[in-house]
């Protein structure tokens, strides 16, 4: 019987990944080379090439598939690989769920190398950084602002309020501790980011 050239490219394809993920977090990102990952996958330079046309590309694709394969093992439950942001009806206890999930995700080691790597690589790489941003970025935080949309309609937040920069006002603040290191990163500050975002720093009236 002839092999099943499908299932040896899939086996190489998870080899190349693995291969990726492992290197970017053990030597770093500017010392992961298509070289050193084709020899860590056992697989050949022209197979890299074949399916990528550079490092940057085989990394994202990997940590997306990452992504995948973490919902799957936990029976489909990440927010961002299912029907959105739950909405239970209580806007600030859904947001509070999410941003939980998301701080674990970046204090996760498997994530961090990659995910880091990535945003290095786009702040020199314009073209990458498109490409990142639409693949990666862009599809989760579109799920925010459905959220808050739907908060919308159900009274919950003012009609004339700006989904997308209140998106932004939820999330970019975690972004920016998790990038810069400015201050701790873990579910209480998840949880004031949300109360912030909500109801704002200004006294509170009677």
């Amino acid at each position: 019987m002839a092999p099943d050239s499908n299932r040896r490219s899939e086996k190489s394809r998870r080899a190349i990944y693995a291969a990726a993920l492992t290197l970017v977090a053990e030597v770093g990102y500017p010392k992961t080379t298509i070289e050193a990952i084709a020899a860590r996958a056992g697989v050949g330079k022209q197979t890299i090439y074949r399916w990528w046309s550079s490092k940057a590309e085989v990394l994202m694709e990997a940590f997306v598939d990452l992504g995948a394969q973490a919902a799957e093992a936990a029976g489909g439950g990440d927010w961002a690989e299912t029907d959105g942001i739950p909405d239970t009806g209580d806007l600030e206890a859904d947001l509070k769920t999410v941003l939980r999930a998301t701080v674990d995700e970046l204090n996760d080691p498997r994530y961090e190398a990659p995910a880091r790597a990535l945003a290095a690589e786009g702040v020199g790489n314009p073209a990458f950084a498109k490409e990142f941003v639409a693949t990666l970025l862009l599809p989760s935080l579109e799920l925010y602002v459905r959220r808050l949309r739907a908060a919308q309609d159900a009274g919950q937040v003012r009609a004339d309020v700006d989904p997308y920069i209140a998106r932004d006002l939820v999330v970019s603040p975690l972004a920016q501790r998790w990038l810069q290191g400015t201050g701790p990163l873990d579910h209480a500050v998840a949880d004031r980011l949300v109360e912030y975002a909500l109801y704002g720093i200004a006294p509170r009236r009677p």
